[in-house]
């Protein structure tokens, strides 16, 4: 009896199906809505549509930045299908070549290009700092998630992919950040700031960069250490 309780105690839970998953769906308009509004003006190819100023002496910043922008997108579609579980468990051959397009097509060259464009940011050296550590634990994380596969080791592998998908949406949270700190940094233009706007934008940018890197990985963490290891069916008893 003992026995019989214990193996249906480490029995797997049985799979959700895709609709009963609320998150994927709000979270893919969110992506899309996000990809919608900023992929444009890097689409056009044309300088002077660029959102972030081209940092003096850097002459194809511009062209940097763009292929930061395209790749970072397929990064950011190829994320959404990895992460969701129904797609992962309906489709396993489709997700590991999809894995393959994140990693390679997506995180690597979207990566390393994030962190010439993060290096040179015109926002002043906290930001740049912040970029370049953001693109450097994104690499990392993916690396490691992509080692673990190749190692079948799936459950490292999974928890560094989702420290992947977390950055991967970093830039989604800086969006929401920056705009907060603006409006309460605002008000202490002529007192903090003595009046400059560019000292103003340096700092939004800077908490921006900041707060959502590290933001992303606390709550990634959190949500890691408190979901319990999966147990393996007890085959042996």
């Amino acid at each position: 009896m003992t026995v019989r309780l214990e193996q249906r105690d480490q029995r797997e839970a049985p799979r959700k199906s895709w609709w009963r998953r609320p998150w994927v769906g709000p979270l893919a308009v969110v992506i899309v809505i996000f990809l919608a509004f900023s992929m444009p003006p890097y689409l056009a190819m044309d300088p002077a549509r660029s959102k972030v100023p081209q940092p003096p002496g850097f002459t194809s910043h511009y062209w940097f930045l763009s292929g930061h922008v395209l790749f970072g997108s397929i990064a950011m579609v190829g994320a959404l299908l990895q992460i969701w579980p129904w797609f992962r468990a309906k489709y396993p051959a489709v997700h590991r070549k999809a894995g393959r397009v994140y990693v390679f097509a997506g995180v690597l060259p979207a990566g390393l290009l994030a962190l010439v464009v993060g290096a040179t940011s015109p926002f002043g050296p906290a930001t740049r700092v912040a970029n370049v550590l953001a693109g450097v634990l994104w690499l990392g994380c993916t690396f490691a998630g992509w080692r673990a596969a190749r190692a079948r080791r799936f459950g490292d592998h999974r928890r560094w992919m989702i420290r992947s998908f977390a950055l991967t949406m970093s830039i989604i949270v800086s969006r929401v950040v920056g705009p907060i700190a603006l409006i309460t940094l605002r008000p202490q233009l002529e007192t903090t700031f003595g009046g400059s706007e560019l000292a103003l934008t340096q700092s939004v940018a800077a908490i921006s960069a900041w707060v959502s890197t590290t933001l992303v990985l606390f709550a990634t963490q959190w949500y890691l250490d408190r979901r319990p290891a999966r147990k393996k069916p007890a085959i042996a008893r």
